[in-house]
């Protein structure tokens, strides 16, 4: 699908703002169309130095950052305070619900990816993905039937069929028109009354349930989920880190960790490591 721009969307608070950075110059190291890509940076309030250091992007590489400030947001608004949210997954999380209303009408084709990424592979591959009749893309998730039905993968049973593909929502890409749609402020308002809602694992079983039988199967290899040592052998094109070891941990026995670190930058690195462990500290003497 032929397009002069490259449109993808990230949602992130102010606590993975290097993290998105990191995915960000990933795409951008390993792409030659550098100049036509538009990043939307679905955020929630960041400060003015973690703003900055995103802004290098388009110093470096010539890239568009767009923001888009959920806090404006009335509807997000109305939405997240019904929705689960947690300390792990944050309101923000719901933010790429809502890509159809954040961006400009002429734009007909995004890339929502999660922050917990590193994109090796040129991302125009990825948005040149043929979509056939569907309004998404996507990847089917290994650990599906366990995240709908839990232990004994019981759980659920009434909402979602185990025998179903079920996708990771962490890479997805979106036919804007087609996502548009199907209404999905108004899904989750019948999600809401229903009580479903609250029995759901966030914004990535809703999306399941919308799109049930109707998204298309996108190779593994453009999220390959749980990326380990082993995965580096298999050539991937994103990685995913959705396991409890993350790329920017101190110890952490995932795929690329080294490259990772340097494609943040050391200098932002070593800052988002401290970051955290202010955080870590703060919360655990119940300052924060």
């Amino acid at each position: 699908m032929p397009d002069a721009k490259i449109h993808i969307a990230l949602a992130f608070d102010d606590n993975f703002w290097a993290p998105a950075y990191a995915v960000m110059r990933s795409i951008c190291l390993f792409t030659r169309r550098r100049g036509d890509l538009v990043f939307h940076l679905i955020h929630q309030p960041i400060t003015d130095q973690h703003r900055a250091d995103l802004e290098k992007i388009s110093d470096e590489f010539g890239a568009t950052l767009v923001w888009h400030d959920l806090t404006k947001s009335e509807l997000f608004r109305s939405v997240v305070s019904r929705t689960p949210s947690s300390d792990r997954w944050t309101s923000v999380v719901y933010g790429r619900l809502l890509v159809d209303t954040l961006v400009d009408p002429d734009v007909k084709r995004v890339i929502y990816l999660d922050c917990d990424m590193l994109v090796r592979s040129p991302i125009e591959e990825l948005y040149a993905a043929e979509l056939g009749p569907h309004p998404i893309g996507a990847v089917r998730d290994t650990q599906g039937a366990f995240i709908v039905g839990g232990k004994d993968i019981k759980n659920n049973r009434d909402i979602f069929d185990p025998a179903d593909p079920y996708f990771n929502s962490g890479m997805l890409v979106i036919d804007i028109d087609k996502w548009r749609a199907t209404d999905i402020p108004a899904r989750l308002e019948e999600l809401i009354a229903s009580g479903v809602m609250s029995r759901l694992y966030y914004d990535q079983d809703v999306l399941n349930l919308i799109f049930k039988n109707n998204w298309q199967h996108i190779a593994p290899r453009w999220n390959t989920i749980d990326a380990r040592h082993p995965h580096e052998g298999l050539d991937p094109a994103i990685l995913h880190y959705t396991g409890p070891f993350k790329p920017w941990h101190v110890v952490s026995n995932v795929a690329f960790r080294r490259i990772y670190r340097h494609i943040m930058t050391n200098e932002l690195f070593y800052r988002f490591m401290r970051h955290r462990w202010k955080r870590w500290w703060l919360k655990t003497l119940r300052l924060r």
